[in-house]
């Protein structure tokens, strides 16, 4: 029976396993399309390359429900994945393409390798978590906020460790920064795998909890939940949700690389303002969410992501001007908005509406259709956006109309807003809730 520790004693050792957790994610994850992007890959490959994770996450589930909660103890099951994970990271720069005539499928196939030891995991670690807090609605915020804060760390990892790699940093003149091109991140990312993985044999013992009972897919990736869709209002919610992730993953692939043709400098840690501003606006939810309820905390997240990829578009004026790079800058801060109040509420509004039987499989299925489903097909569609808008100087230097580029997830974006404030209607009652525990 797993047994719960004072929280004086356990939460410092679960926070080390969350920012480690993130750390390693955030490493390789936000630098990983300017590294193909400098070996002369093509949109389309870096949108493969960013597949792997939705694919990861589609897939993580039927893991988790068919061998980690019901055969090994869950600190095992992290131990072993991470390990396995932080070794398939190390591997891939030595299958890294080297320039635009190189395939890219090996390299993409070892990171969908890593993407399906390292997804499950997300789960395991909130479950561990849970298994051993007292007062799970007070302890775990603080522990998951160490993962926000082990994404940032991630990022001046990155850029302040650079210089014990071989050339991993450039010199123009007086300034030294990191080559886009350098692997070295990947080397930063796997060592923290590796390190997370012996770190988890020292957690505390934590049983499998579906040991001898029966498994189903479809509990597995909250089909259970679907019942659920024949509420309009829930309907409407999820449909949302799946849209609005497809233009997310235009963020994920593309927005570093769009910051360093605008001219922002140290990109790794540029990034991570995104992650900064989350801390944020999560203190301030509990407030915003007494106040504007489900409805409008959905609605206000949507209208960050129509401005951040709006202020996006508006800022590009052409390669070198950088007069308005200020307005990217304001489209990743806007980040701690559109996670919060989107994907945060979003968790809150499905274990709200969901009856006691599916709360799991209520968040099993919402994780399916953003972080699976809608991330899948944004990294399919997003980069054949890019190639449609990219064309070639009489140089043959391929030049990126990045206006349009963003300006059509923004409209995108814009209609689901829209259309979401006009057919979801909840009842009042279901527009109060705590941000506790999320």
């Amino acid at each position: 029976m797993t047994t719960t520790a004072p929280a004086s004693a356990i939460a410092p050792r679960l926070s080390i396993m969350m920012f480690l957790q993130f750390f390693l994610w955030g490493a390789w994850f936000v630098t990983l399309g300017p590294f193909m992007g400098a070996r002369g890959q093509e949109p389309s490959a870096i949108g493969n390359a960013y597949s792997t994770a939705p694919i990861g996450a589609i897939l993580a589930p039927i893991f988790l429900g068919m061998i980690a909660d019901r055969f090994f103890a869950t600190q095992l099951v992290l131990g072993l994945l991470h390990i396995l994970g932080g070794v398939l990271l190390l591997l891939a720069p030595s299958l890294a393409p080297q320039g635009a005539g190189d395939s890219p499928w090996p390299f993409i196939g070892v990171l969908l390798a890593h993407m399906l030891c390292y997804m499950p995991t997300l789960g395991l670690s909130t479950s561990l978590s849970f298994a051993h807090m007292n007062n799970p609605e007070k302890q775990f915020p603080i522990v998951r906020v160490l993962g926000t804060i082990g994404w940032i760390a991630a990022g001046f990892a990155v850029i302040y460790l650079a210089g014990i790699f071989p050339g991993a940093t450039t010199t123009v003149g007086t300034a030294t920064t990191v080559n886009p091109g350098s692997p070295h991140f990947f080397y930063i990312a796997g060592a923290a795998g590796v390190l997370l993985g012996l770190y988890s044999f020292s957690l505390p013992n934590t049983p499998p909890t579906a040991k001898g009972k029966p498994f189903s897919v479809g509990s597995a990736l909250g089909f259970d939940a679907l019942a659920m869709l024949k509420d309009r209002n829930f309907a409407i919610f999820a449909l949302c949700s799946f849209l609005l992730c497809i233009p997310l993953a235009a963020y994920y692939a593309f927005a570093a690389t769009y910051a360093g043709k605008v001219g922002i400098s140290n990109i790794p840690v540029t990034m991570t303002y995104g992650q900064m501003s989350e801390i944020l606006f999560m203190l301030v939810m509990p407030l915003c969410f007494a106040r504007l309820g489900v409805k409008w905390m959905l609605a206000v997240g949507m209208l960050a992501w129509v401005i951040r990829y709006g202020l996006f578009g508006a800022a590009w004026g052409g390669e070198g001007d950088e007069h308005i790079k200020w307005m990217v800058l304001a489209g990743i801060i806007l980040h701690g908005i559109c996670y919060d109040f989107f994907f945060v509420t979003g968790m809150i509004y499905a274990e709200k509406r969901a009856p006691t039987a599916v709360r799991a499989q209520a968040q099993s299925l919402l994780v399916l259709l953003t972080q699976g489903l809608g991330m899948l097909v944004g990294s399919q569609v997003f980069p054949r956006i890019v190639g449609a808008f990219t064309t070639k100087s009489e140089a043959g230097v391929e030049i990126i109309d990045w206006r349009m580029v963003w300006f059509i997830p923004a409209g995108f974006a814009l209609l689901v807003l829209i259309f979401f404030v006009v057919a979801f209607n909840p009842p009042k009652e279901e527009g109060k809730a705590s941000v506790a525990g999320h």
